[in-house]
């Protein structure tokens, strides 16, 4: 284990059950690992992990690195939204995690989103270890801030990045960056949208639920974003609505990604907390049959 890491998490096979065999946190990570989430006959591990003061300090750096043995299963999520508060000068709050996931494994990373204050800097690095029949779920989301309180984008740096290797070859490679800038602010360009999501799915064992994510987004989309028809003739002056129509309240996109297709990235722009909760809870309600309970059932 790093000396500087804040938090360390090994899951094996205990008597032909995922345990884990080890669970390290110090200051100012604090990880729970509740006995019991789904029936006793469910096969998983699941981890809340939360911050000491409800949030993350200017300045601070939680890193942690977790294992999940061949064959295991673990769910690691939190309790409420991350908040970041505002920068002290030019510090930066950091979350970094490393995690290896062995060979037909499950790992199921479903977080709150985080949710950076006024003026607040963050940055965010999770790399990921896979074999070619590891499973993994990510959900990386963000919202502009408390903006039912009027901080909407007020936050100067945000960045995330996210990087998957099959051994040591890139298998994705995503990076979100976003900052106030001279000609225009975070604010202008996000327009109405208040919460961006990513979901990424990885693995054999979660090719149905991205067959059917897909399926369900495109036909969604098709019908968001198709342009109003007029009544009249197909030479009949379009309405002042159809030349600017709404933007839907949430927009969706879904990408395959690896040499053979097996991974799948959702990308999610929404005006609500709330609807991309709804989105997440209806399309990873499947995995409740591999952790024993439905993410985001409690949101």
């Amino acid at each position: 284990m790093d000396a500087a890491a804040t938090g360390a998490v090994r899951v094996e096979k205990v008597r032909g059950r995922s345990a884990l065999t080890q669970c390290f946190a110090r200051y100012p990570l604090k990880l729970i690992a509740p006995s019991k989430v789904g029936p006793a006959s469910c096969d998983a591990v699941w981890l809340y992990a939360l911050t000491y003061g409800g949030g993350i300090v200017s300045g601070d750096t939680i890193s942690c690195t977790v294992s999940v043995g061949d064959g295991c299963t673990v769910a690691i999520t939190t309790q409420s939204s991350t908040k970041v508060y505002k920068a002290v000068g030019s510090k930066c709050s950091e979350q970094l995690l490393e995690a290896r996931v062995g060979e037909d494994a499950l790992l199921v990373v479903i977080p709150d989103p985080v949710t950076c204050f006024r003026t607040a800097q963050y940055y965010q690095k999770q790399v990921f270890q896979v074999f070619a029949n590891s499973n993994l779920v990510l959900v990386d989301w963000f919202t502009s801030g408390r903006y039912e309180s009027g901080e909407k984008w007020d936050f100067r740096f945000y960045k995330s990045v996210n990087h998957i290797f099959l051994g040591d070859q890139p298998l994705f490679i995503d990076s979100v960056l976003l900052e106030q800038g001279s000609n225009s602010t975070i604010a202008e360009r996000m327009q109405e949208y208040n919460v961006i999501a990513m979901v990424v799915l990885l693995g054999p064992k979660l090719k149905h639920i991205q067959d059917q994510m897909q399926d369900e987004v495109r036909k969604l989309m098709s019908v968001q974003l198709r342009p109003p028809t007029s009544g009249g003739s197909r030479y009949a002056m379009r309405s002042q609505s159809s030349l600017h129509p709404q933007r839907p309240p949430l927009i969706a996109s879904c990408s395959p990604f690896g040499h053979t297709g097996t991974g799948m990235v959702a990308r999610v722009a929404a005006v609500s907390t709330e609807s991309v909760y709804s989105f997440l809870r209806h399309h990873l309600a499947a995995l409740e049959a591999f952790l024993g309970a439905s993410p985001y059932s409690a949101s």
